[in-house]
């Protein structure tokens, strides 16, 4: 009785395993319908071309883009042209592929799209199809030639303008990441600015001081003056690890505390796990730099605590000090007035906040600026949340494309 249930069991499976099996083909032919299949190939090749594009227009984007361009449009060869009507790629790039008169038609065509910024049509054999590739406030950054054996039918003519606005969004993301780049890097010029002349100048002194009654701590202080100064000139990039903020944090705290003494106290708690997490270049420096000049130096003294916590997908970090304090007002409403040049401490202090602001917010999303909490008598205390991981965020780079 047991043999023959079993045998009765291990037919059922059998039948059931034949029919997912079934299933499971029958599924796969309905999901990968030709339609399907060909959607899934045109958006992949337009990933390609995209991925070449974001590094602007040249010739070796151009060469990596050309192959799946001319796969969009379907053309039988395609040259891609630079804003001055200079050829960048013909693809096929084989002299056989083109016939003698075609190379001189497709640049004649460009240079027509270029003046005119619209769409030209040559009407011959083969026909050739110029598509200016147009960005906003930018102008004609390029130009797209198609060339094509067959008679160009509204659909083809359709599809090779769409490739063309295609590829022109692409230019225009890349020219964004132009800009955002080197607004990154005036940012970082302006925080840089922002170093205090004062600080230097004290710096300076108090080294002087030791150099007849603590030669030796006058050479560390001059080392770590200079490794402070390199740190913050330097030409490596918009991003850093918060270990090497926090590095050259602790030689600008060592050269206070040589001036203030005692009088001047440091606390520090990092999470060992956060110390890796990337940060933009220059990212703490005003804020501790504004808790010593603003907060404590009017009082002599006073103490600092730097905090970094790992809190899950994020690290948040926390400036504090017991200092003077700032009016919150002020703070909360004259940010466009503190953006001019000049004016008083307190507005260079918030200067250097709104930076620090901006390019946490520019850098990582709207939900990572910074809170201040503070009062006149009362201190104050900043607050930023960083994620751990951004994908295409490096140290010693800018945002990747």
């Amino acid at each position: 009785m047991s043999g023959a249930y079993l045998v009765a069991v291990v037919a059922i499976l059998a039948v059931a395993a034949v029919v997912a099996a079934a299933l499971l083909v029958r599924t796969r032919r309905v999901v990968a319908t030709p339609t399907e299949r060909a959607v899934h190939d045109a958006l992949h090749t337009a990933s390609l071309a995209a991925r070449a594009l974001r590094k602007g227009l040249g010739p070796e984007s151009a060469r990596a883009a050309a192959p799946h361009l001319r796969a969009l449009t379907g053309a039988d060869g395609l040259a891609v042209f630079g804003a001055d009507g200079r050829l960048l790629v013909r693809d096929p790039d084989q002299a056989s592929a083109w016939a003698a008169d075609v190379p001189a038609a497709c640049e004649r065509a460009a240079a027509d799209a270029i003046t005119g910024g619209r769409r030209v049509l040559a009407h011959r054999h083969p026909t050739v199809i110029a598509e200016p590739l147009s960005v906003d406030d930018t102008g004609v950054m390029g130009v797209l030639v198609v060339v094509t054996n067959r008679a160009p039918a509204p659909g083809m003519l359709g599809a090779v303008g769409e490739v063309a606005r295609y590829a022109s969004s692409q230019l225009e993301l890349a020219e964004l990441d132009a800009s955002r780049a080197r607004l990154d890097r005036a940012e970082v010029l302006a925080l840089r600015a922002q170093i205090s002349p004062h600080f230097i100048y004290n710096a300076l002194n108090t080294v002087a001081s030791f150099v007849r009654t603590d030669p030796d701590r006058a050479r560390d202080l001059i080392l770590d003056f200079a490794d402070f100064t390199r740190y913050s000139f330097r030409a490596a990039g918009q991003y850093t690890t918060l270990a090497e903020e926090l590095r050259n944090i602790d030689r600008y705290l060592r050269l206070e505390r040589a001036r203030f003494g005692e009088s001047l106290k440091v606390k520090l708690d990092v999470a060992p796990e956060v110390l890796n997490v990337v940060v933009p270049f220059l990212m703490l420096q005003p804020l501790v730099e504004n808790a010593v000049r603003h907060g404590l130096a009017g009082r002599g003294g006073g103490s600092i605590e730097i905090v970094a916590r790992d809190e899950g997908s994020d690290c948040a970090i926390t400036v504090e000090d017991d200092g003077v304090g700032m009016d919150p007002e002020t703070l909360r409403s004259g940010e466009a007035d503190v953006l001019a040049d000049g004016g008083s401490g307190e507005e260079r202090a918030h200067v250097g906040l709104t930076n620090v602001d901006h390019r946490l917010r520019a850098a990582f999303g709207n939900d990572y600026g910074l809170v201040v909490e503070t009062a006149i008598g009362a201190g104050t205390k900043v607050m930023m949340r960083v994620p751990k991981f951004r994908s295409g965020i490096r140290a010693g780079g800018g945002a990747l494309a």
